[in-house]
């Protein structure tokens, strides 16, 4: 199988990497220095420094001819980049089986990607989603690593699967494409509280009835949008809920440790240097739970936090002191 990987960040420079010594791959990057600098010096050192990439790897900054010879397309631009990538695409004749990678939602249009790819790549039914616990220092170093990968046609998703599978990459097949979707948006929210409760030393249980609230967020909108409950207790949920939420290499977890300092949001961006996709999801998000009348409180009180200048300390004391009610 040969492999196209649309977008050379920190996650599918890793994915790349990873696939590279088992499968023919190709890493596309809209921009050609970058390439350049890629295939020179064998490392991406602006998004996965300190990750040597593999002899086998090829890369290039002409899409088509990334797509020519491909079995199996894999998108990982952020979510804001979909649907300029899925217009290129649609503009080819024929297409092998797509994969996205992105977590979230298009900014504005609150679409999520299997959204994006009905609207513009109508017909096209051999696609899926990888989604779950992973940072991509971690895969491209070649550490244990389980994802599942979710698509409406559930033979489809064994395939890939199977085939995206090797040593240290375990994939599960699921066909649950929305909820997988949502889990991998939604928990980059509850990774942006985490960093504030953490960041604000509020201690090991405040963290734990955290996630666990978190989790039961990300379910109940996930139901309601038409996900399974089930699939919320699995890798794409639960698995990368606790990983972003606990992991300092989670982006989003470092955009809320560094609002509980006092920094501002767009110093801490600009700081990070990298797409922290719990920051939009976390407007997106809250502005869907309002119109479909789901109770989001923690993540409501991050959009607070990130655009309404509500102080960390704030958001937690208004967490805290709502009505009780009951857990279920």
């Amino acid at each position: 199988m040969k492999l196209a990987v649309l977008g050379a960040g920190a996650w599918g420079t890793a994915l790349a990497a990873v696939w590279a010594p088992h499968r023919s791959v190709t890493l596309w990057a809209r921009d050609a220095a970058a390439v350049a600098a890629m295939r020179g010096t064998r490392t991406n050192a602006r998004y996965l420094p300190g990750c040597p990439l593999p002899a086998a790897l090829a890369f290039t900054a002409d899409l088509d001819a990334a797509l020519d010879a491909a079995d199996l397309v894999v998108t990982a631009v952020p979510s804001g980049g979909l649907r300029p990538t899925l217009a290129a695409l649609a503009r080819r004749a024929t297409l092998p089986p797509l994969v996205w990678v992105n977590k979230g939602f298009e900014p504005g249009s609150r679409k999520l990607p299997h959204q994006l790819v009905a609207e513009l790549l109508p017909g096209h039914a051999d696609t899926g989603v990888l989604s779950g616990p992973s940072f991509a220092q971690e895969v491209a170093h070649g550490c244990p690593t389980a994802l599942t990968l979710a698509s409406q046609d559930a033979a489809l998703a064994r395939r890939l699967a199977e085939a995206l599978s090797n040593q240290r990459l375990r994939i599960y097949a699921h066909d649950d494409v929305i909820g997988v979707e949502l889990g991998g948006a939604l928990k980059n929210v509850m990774a942006i509280a985490a960093g504030i409760c953490d960041g604000l030393a509020l201690g090991h249980n405040a963290r734990a009835a955290l996630i666990t609230r978190g989790l039961a967020e990300m379910t109940r909108l996930g139901v309601r949008l038409g996900g399974h409950f089930e699939t919320f207790m699995g890798l794409s949920g639960l698995g990368d809920l606790v990983l972003t939420t606990t992991g300092d290499l989670s982006r989003n977890r470092q955009v809320g440790l560094r609002l509980a300092r006092g920094q501002s949001l767009d110093a801490i961006l600009a700081e990070l240097g990298h797409v922290a996709e719990g920051v939009t999801t976390a407007r997106e998000v809250t502005a869907l739970a309002g119109d479909i009348g789901v109770d989001m409180p923690i993540t409501r009180a991050v959009c607070q936090v990130l655009f309404e200048s509500l102080s960390p300390a704030q958001a937690v004391d208004g967490l805290l002191n709502r009505d009780i009610k009951a857990e279920f």
